[in-house]
Parts: structure tokens; sequence; C-alpha cells
């Protein structure tokens, strides 16, 4: 009996081993298309554009985020669109209105559009698809370009 026990607490033990090593393995690459920037090249367009001390770069929200300090020395969030390397740090000013924002979104076919907000360098909307799903939809500052969608 004390056999078995001490089988089942060794493969107990194994499971948290991998179980942990798992939890500690790198996000995936980002999944915008074969073209899209993986994290060394991230890293390598924010060093070409002057920023410096890039802490936890991390794939989120279908975008890439870090911390880094910008080329005046000021510490900015910043956050990387894979599919077209445009930069976007958490300074950023919008040369968009909320009812801009609304007007793109509808124009791609939202509605019930509410929930508009301005953070960190990106317009954040929640609406209804043309299916009926309740979405987040994340739109570039400059152009309104739908930059990511997930369900809500």
């Amino acid at each position: 009996m004390q056999t078995f026990h001490f089988r089942h607490r060794m493969l107990f033990a194994v499971a948290l081993v991998a179980l942990s090593g798992a939890a500690f393995a790198q996000a995936p690459a980002p999944t915008a298309g074969k073209d899209a920037l993986a994290e060394p090249q991230v890293r390598a367009l924010l060093t070409e554009k002057g920023y410096t001390r890039i802490d936890d770069l991390d794939f989120e929200d279908g975008m890439w985020e870090t911390d880094a300090t910008s080329a005046n020395g000021e510490r900015v969030d910043v956050r990387v669109n894979p599919a077209s390397g445009d930069i976007i740090a958490e300074k950023l000013v919008s040369s968009l209105s909320e009812n801009d924002v609304k007007a793109k979104l509808t124009a791609a076919g939202y509605s019930s559009i509410h929930d508009i907000d301005f953070d960190d360098g990106v317009w954040k909307a929640e609406a209804e698809r043309a299916d009926g799903n309740d979405v987040e939809i994340h739109l570039a500052a400059d152009t309104g370009e739908i930059i990511h969608v997930e369900n809500d």
C-alpha cells in the first residue's frame, strides 16, 4: 500500500513540474498573418525608433505591448501593431473624435456602439456585430483602422 501512495505522489510531483514549466513558456507569436512581426523584430523596430529599456514585451489584445523609455527620456507604455509595425505611444493624441470612431465602426457594419474611450494611445469601443455577438474593438488613434476585435 505504501508503494501505491509513493507512486501517486511521484506522478503528482511530475505533473506539477510539467505544468509549472508550461506556465512559464513564452506566449506564441501573433497570428495576424504570415508577415506579422515577431518579438525580435518588434524590439529592433522600437530600438530603431529611439526607444530604450524595452521591458515586459508581451503580445496582448492583438498588439505587442511594452514599457519603454522614449527618445526624450520619458517612460511610456508602447503598443506595436504586428501587421503594420505602427508604434502607438500612450501619450499619443488622437486626431479623431468619439463621433469619428462611431462613424468608422458603423461603416464597418457594427451597431449598438457604446463605451467609446481613448486609452493608452488606442481607441476602444464596445459594439454588436451583424451576427448579434457583442465585441470589444480597438482602433488606431490616427486612422481609425480596426486593430483588434475580441468577443466581449
